[in-house]
């Protein structure tokens, strides 16, 4: 303790001198929970600061552990506040079975914790609990997102909300990643969601989904975009409607809702309709042919027409031909610095992407990384194995 403490002095000291004409003052507490360091137990004022921070709460914060200098540089509004519940949060915290250092992260990361009410945040815990299957996943989930916890709003809302997704068939482990992720859709009136609900499997049928899939489909659509709730049906039925004007069977469109996991909905015809008429006369494409492009990349409906002429930019810039990126526009789906260092790979190898297909370019970084280890693999293969028998005739 005397070693790790005289080297935070020092370092405290050089602090304070490179301060100059300020008020400076230290406060050290008594006891310092965890294993937290412990420069966190002194607090560092200004004249201008200390008049108008409330002194209680920088001690309470101070007590535990909590680094005051990370929310002066973020929310120092929290400590202004005039009424805090500091150790009642912490006690709620607590109880649940988080740590010192634990209680610490969450207030310094998510300072305005503490002038959440306790009823409320005890509101919010049992709330939670519901789609938590014990408290230690509770308090792993608040440690990793407390913004989202200690947003203590609509909470009837929101637990109405919950019950709907679970009778809905979604799973809790699903609903605890939106209430973390996706909060806003548990701010929507219950009504508004199931009336999006109805939308999106009447657009189903429409379609020519089948209703033995239709709530495997909306399960599935519903976990990979949950903000799909947040459109309007009117929203949804000009999409749809947009995508069969511009010749896409009932079929195709419920490709591209797949592909696109519901992002489709949240566009609006007229971007769409920009995208797509400068994918044409770029790839001088025929309708059906623009229509079998988007089918092999979605992307195209929804990346901007500056986007697609930066990424097609960066693509002839490579060497690569219009040609080539219409036989395999999937590469579009590739920043211009991912295609550069694919590329710087690919030559290391000998191989000259200007000269062949396109296949090897594209796809995810996992995707990419083991084609190009095969590719590789070819390079290094001997022209013949030393050890297999060689076949002589007799």
């Amino acid at each position: 303790m005397g070693l790790s403490q005289g080297v935070t002095g020092l370092l405290c000291k050089l602090l304070l001198w490179s301060q100059p004409r300020r008020l400076i003052s230290f406060r050290k507490v008594q006891s310092v929970p965890g294993n937290r360091p412990f420069l966190a137990c002194f607090t560092y004022t200004t004249d201008r600061q200390s008049n108008k921070e409330n002194r209680r709460t920088v001690e309470k914060l101070c007590q535990f552990s909590v680094d005051i200098s990370k929310i002066r540089r973020v929310k120092e509004w929290v400590l202004l506040e005039d009424k805090t519940y500091v150790e009642e949060i912490a006690s709620i915290l607590q109880k649940l079975g988080a740590s010192d250092t634990v209680i610490a992260s969450i207030l310094e990361r998510c300072p305005e914790a503490i002038i959440c009410s306790p009823p409320a945040v005890d509101t919010q815990r049992k709330l939670w609990q519901l789609v938590c299957k014990n408290e230690e996943e509770l308090i792993k989930l608040i440690e990793r997102f407390p913004e989202s916890f200690f947003t203590v709003k609509d909470q009837e809302l929101q637990k109405f909300n919950v019950e709907f997704f679970q009778e809905l068939g979604l799973k809790n482990v699903v609903i605890s990643r939106f209430l973390t992720t996706a909060s806003p859709i548990f701010h929507n009136p219950v009504g508004k969601n199931k009336q999006m609900i109805q939308i999106l499997q009447e657009s189903y049928l429409n379609l020519g989904g089948s209703k033995a899939n239709m709530n495997v489909w909306l399960l599935k659509l519903l976990s990979q975009n949950p903000f799909i709730l947040l459109n309007s049906p009117t929203a949804v039925k000009e999409t749809l409607e947009f995508l069969q004007q511009l010749g896409f069977t009932n079929s195709e469109i419920l490709q591209l809702l797949s592909k696109l996991k519901g992002l489709l909905f949240q566009l609006c015809p007229e971007s769409i309709q920009d995208s797509i008429s400068f994918s044409k006369n770029t790839f001088k494409c025929t309708d059906d042919d623009l229509r079998q492009l988007v089918l092999k990349c979605p992307a195209l409906l929804y990346y901007s027409v500056s986007v697609l002429e930066e990424r097609i930019q960066g693509l002839l810039t490579e060497g690569i031909s219009l040609a080539q990126i219409r036989e395999t526009p999937m590469v579009l789906e590739l920043t211009p610095q991912i295609v550069q260092y694919r590329m710087r790979k690919l030559n290391t190898l000998g191989y000259r992407m200007e000269n062949g297909h396109l296949a090897n370019l594209k796809g995810t970084k996992q995707e990419f990384e083991s084609n190009f280890g095969k590719i590789q693999a070819k390079k290094t293969r001997p022209l013949f194995n030393p050890v297999a028998p060689l076949k002589v005739e007799e």
